[in-house]
């Protein structure tokens, strides 16, 4: 049961040399690096791609509208939301929180907010409780004005008569034939956790009994975050299953013809088997509780959803990412496989781009970056999957150094978080150094470990100087630095 808050390609080389890196490293061997590394060619792809993450939370929600995509996701005590206008760099934008509560019946494990447009208003819905998990119900906010950030005011409890005392969680809206409905995961004949629609009169008004779907998932206990989308006839209904702390947390579909009343159970066709769902091979465990947002230009349909990059059962280091999906010739929408994390990925279409880039550990870039070492690294290929390009440089001698030098206004670093790392003292142009524990308690690769303060655009350096020391929880002082995500905007 689910009871806790809650990545369109690589280039072709990168997915070959990801399938030959195997191996798990436990213990970093006693390996050096080469003091400096300089930057190889690589290709002019700044600006067109993108990798995520785009956010370090979970259960995502993205729309775009005019000019600029917007991100929510699970924050526990408020509603946030990032505004950017490439997604390309909404890991670098700043959060605006758009609500926070006081009432002590709502103000607590507030989850997966999803927000409409209906006629010139916003209409934010979430699910929040006083403190204790099964007192979780769903809850409406409507916008002030004609924007997704609000700022927004508390419209309605949203309550289906005959569930009007009972958990519920994962709101989200479709409309149907002209109508509008209600679907959610809450208490049901065939899970805790399991599908409900009621229908609504408006969008914050519940106009009747809910029914539940006996909807299927390939394991027992959870049946939640329900999306939708129309096309080809139907309504497509997909929905994540199992606990989303397994590795094994999926999408499974359901499907209504045109004409057909969503609340008569037998109206939904299911689809046998996950349509989305953990890619080993790809470093991807849990992927689930998405959403499907359009592309700019309107052309192109793309999915965001969280999952993670161990197969440990964990509620934490859930990442959102995004990946392009398709059309199937049945009219069913593919959905695909999950890609690697650090996969570089198209633009989706009409997407501006902002000139952005990486830079690897070994000195690899797309863009304007070096990265240069001071005393003996440790670097190899052992975390295969869980690395950027399968490779990082690590340390644990205190007083070394890895700088990297690039053009741009922003820098985020991303590595592994272990329990036998340490703490790293990190600073911009040589100024104060800030302290960043590196430590993790469940090993995960492409961490965001930092995202710089915002610079004048220029020539910059972000260095990593490692400290030696340790928490208390942590098994060593070892430093890992794997990828750098340059912004340039």
């Amino acid at each position: 049961m689910h009871t806790e808050p809650r990545t369109a390609r690589r280039a072709a080389l990168v997915t070959a040399l990801l399938a030959l890196l195997l191996g798990f490293l436990s213990a970093p061997p006693a390996v050096s690096a080469p003091p400096a590394i300089a930057a190889s060619p690589a290709p002019a792809t700044a600006g067109t791609t993108f990798r995520n993450p785009l956010n370090p939370s979970a259960d995502p929600f993205t729309t775009y509208w005019n000019g600029a995509y917007y991100l929510t996701s699970t924050q526990g005590d408020s509603i946030r939301m990032w505004r950017s206008p490439s997604l390309s760099t909404l890991l670098s934008a700043d959060p605006v929180t758009v609500w926070t509560d006081t009432d002590t019946s709502r103000n607590r494990n507030i989850w997966a907010p999803e927000f409409f447009r209906f006629g010139d208003r916003w209409y934010l819905y979430y699910t929040a409780d006083d403190g204790t998990d099964e007192h979780h119900r769903l809850y409406v906010l409507e916008s002030e004005r004609d924007d997704p950030a609000g700022p927004y005011h508390f419209k309605a409890r949203l309550t289906p008569p005959n569930h009007a005392s009972d958990f519920a969680i994962d709101p989200s809206v479709f409309q149907h034939d002209g109508r509008l409905y209600l679907a959610y995961s809450g208490l049901n004949p065939y899970q805790h956790n399991g599908l409900n629609i009621a229908p609504m009169s408006n969008p914050y008004t519940v106009s009747g009994d809910a029914v539940a779907l006996d909807a299927a998932g390939g394991c027992p206990e959870v049946r939640e975050g329900p999306e939708f989308l129309n096309r080809n006839g139907r309504t497509w209904m997909t929905y994540s299953t199992c606990d989303t702390g397994k590795p094994d947390y999926q999408v499974w579909m359901m499907s209504l013809p045109n004409g057909a009343d969503p609340l008569l159970p037998r109206n939904w066709t299911q689809r046998s088997g996950p349509v989305f769902s953990r890619a080993d091979d790809r470093g991807v465990y849990g992927p689930g509780h998405h959403a499907f947002f359009r592309s700019p230009d309107g052309t192109e349909d793309w999915m965001v959803y969280h999952a993670k990059t161990t197969s440990t059962y964990t509620y934490t280091d859930r990442t959102t990412r995004a990946q392009k999906i398709t059309w199937n010739a049945d009219g069913s929408p593919n959905l695909g496989r999950p890609l690697a994390l650090g996969a570089t990925q198209d633009l989706p279409s009409g997407d501006p781009g902002s000139g952005g880039h990486w830079i690897n550990d070994d000195g690899r870039s797309s863009g304007d970056g070096t990265v240069a070492y001071t005393g003996g690294w440790n670097s190899g290929t052992g975390c295969a999957t869980q690395c950027f390009w399968g490779d990082d440089h690590w340390s644990d001698r205190a007083g070394n150094t890895a700088t990297f030098t690039f053009t741009g206004t922003r820098v985020a670093l991303l590595s592994v978080r272990d329990t036998g790392n340490g703490i790293a003292a990190l600073s911009i142009d040589g100024g104060t150094e800030r302290r960043v524990d590196f430590y993790g308690a469940i090993r995960t690769g492409e961490s965001v470990q930092y995202l710089s303060p915002r610079l004048p655009y220029g020539r910059h350096t972000l260095r990593v100087r490692v400290t030696g020391e340790h928490n208390a929880a942590s098994q060593g002082g070892f430093v890992s630095v794997d990828r750098a995500e340059v912004y340039t905007s």
